[in-house]
């Protein structure tokens, strides 16, 4: 489910996050299958980012400069709950170590707060993405637990590590 129809970009202290358009599938495709990135997404994800674009679930952060710079994916998982999630955080390894991950996170989560009317976001993240633990801590999400041997991924299970924010521990 789509946070909203056509919702309006959204800036942050480092990025802009806007809604991915068609045009972009192109990038997100090109940036989610490159060798730095694609390892630490789920399986299924390169393939499924032209449907999350069509369905208003991705997004894209561009730096200043108006350069695209990452991409992630939110959506609505439970209306009834209110719950939001996060998934497919992708940063371009050329823009990475200047917090541009944190910044992301930190953008479509207030869009999921503010916009969905969501009371909680979830995340997870493969215990082996040092830098993607990192970044959901950074943003002030809560380390919620570990889903043991979780994942079959790199030949060999992973843990997940699962995250979450509820509306008023917002920073």
């Amino acid at each position: 489910m789509a946070v909203e129809p056509d919702p309006p970009a959204r800036r942050s202290d480092q990025v802009v996050l806007r809604p991915a358009a068609a045009e972009d599938v192109p990038w997100l495709l090109e940036l989610a299958g490159g060798y730095e990135v694609e390892p630490f997404l789920a399986p299924g994800a390169v393939q499924g980012l032209a449907e999350s674009v069509a369905a208003g679930e991705a997004f894209v952060a561009e730096a200043s400069d108006g350069r695209a710079v990452g991409a992630v994916r939110a959506m609505v998982v439970n209306e009834r709950s209110r719950i939001g999630a996060l998934r497919s955080l992708m940063i371009d390894p050329a823009a990475r170590g200047r917090g541009l991950g944190v910044a992301v996170v930190r953008a479509v989560t207030a869009r999921l707060f503010e916009e969905a009317d969501v009371h909680r976001v979830e995340a997870e993240v493969y215990g082996f993405n040092a830098g993607g633990l990192k970044v959901f801590e950074l943003a002030g999400f809560r380390r919620e637990g570990t889903r043991r041997r979780a994942y079959w991924r790199h030949d060999g299970w992973q843990d997940g590590v699962t995250f979450g924010l509820l509306a008023d521990e917002r920073e």
